[in-house]
């Protein structure tokens, strides 16, 4: 459905894509030439940069050459491509934490470094541990470092299940308390530390369900789970073939959907959002939101800028809007 059709509801606005869809590389709105994706959905100028450990397959490894390091870095065995969210591997402290705080998945393993200095959450782990009923293995630093695919493991890794799917349709349902869907719409993020952040901030705003393509977008690694703070373990997320035809379904289901793209006449601040089922779809980093994507959501709405410079970080947008609307429904 394009941008100016109604079904009923407020009249489209047009939309926020912090830069012409929002962008890791390069903000959403920026006017130069976008990366072409290549295989696994990674942009192929990414191949040329200095890749983030975590952010692929065989990153460790690469991070590994790079470092002169020629042992052989243990990691979680995944499966194919696209087969399911992620998950298995958790680093860093506040997302073990949370991991543990949760509860909703088995924990198989639990790695701690010996010899760290004390703190509080540290203590928090010992004691969430003891009553999940995980143990705790102290190894040296350098096993943590072989098992670790992130820059700062924080001296703890965790293996656990992998997170669980929930139907799209389960997703549009209210609350038990009747407070309506807040969907987060991921078309297409393939830096991990973006997607991460986004996560985090969506957790805070409030947001009840993600959604993400199965293809041409990174999920739930190491980078992922680490840098969105344990929010994976709270956050029902779905995968979706293609996310134009997941919006039709969405529609269907009584769903108002807002594409955030910087070239939108209208305010996301203008938006009349109340209390109805919202989900709010942001593009890639880069390209922004893609055309049947843009021509599928009902409204447009851009983040208005001030400064000199042509867009915001697709995290940096996707936190501001998600926020706002988070605002405006009370």
């Amino acid at each position: 459905m394009s941008p100016g059709s109604g079904r009923g509801r407020p009249p489209k606005r047009t939309g926020a894509s912090p830069n012409r869809g929002s962008g890791a590389g390069r903000p959403a709105g920026q006017r130069a030439s976008s990366p072409t994706a290549g295989r696994g959905g990674a942009p192929r100028s990414a191949r040329s940069a200095p890749a983030r450990s975590g952010s692929g397959r065989g990153a460790p490894a690469r991070d590994a050459a790079r470092r002169g390091d020629d042992r052989e870095r243990p990691t979680v065995r995944r499966g194919a491509e696209g087969a399911g969210l992620g998950g298995e591997q958790v680093e860093g402290r506040q997302a073990v934490r949370e991991l543990l705080q949760a509860n909703r998945r088995r924990v198989k393993q639990l790695l701690m470094a010996e010899g760290m200095d004390p703190a509080p959450i540290l203590d928090e782990i010992d004691a969430l541990a003891v009553r999940r009923r995980v143990k705790v293995e102290r190894v040296s630093r350098r096993r943590i470092d072989q098992v670790a695919r992130t820059e700062g493991a924080q001296g703890v890794v965790a293996l656990a299940a992998p997170v669980e799917e929930t139907a799209l349709e389960k997703l549009c349902e209210p609350s038990k308390g009747g407070r309506q869907p807040f969907l987060l719409v991921l078309d297409g993020i393939t830096d991990p530390h973006n997607l991460g952040a986004l996560l985090r901030s969506a957790e805070c705003a409030g947001v009840t369900g993600i959604v993400l393509p199965k293809h041409r977008s990174v999920h739930l690694s190491p980078t992922v789970a680490k840098v969105a703070a344990g929010a994976i373990e709270y956050l029902p997320m779905t995968l979706v073939p293609g996310v134009p035809s997941a919006l039709q379904k969405l529609v269907g289901l009584g769903v108002w959907t807002v594409g955030l793209d910087g070239d939108a006449p209208r305010s996301l601040y203008e938006l009349p959002l109340g209390g109805e089922p919202v989900a709010l779809v942001l593009g890639s980093e880069g390209e922004g939101l893609a055309a049947l994507t843009r021509k599928r959501c009902d409204a447009l709405a851009a983040i208005p800028q001030h400064g000199r410079l042509s867009s915001l970080n697709v995290a940096t947008a996707g936190a501001i809007a998600c926020f706002e609307i988070a605002r405006l429904r009370g």
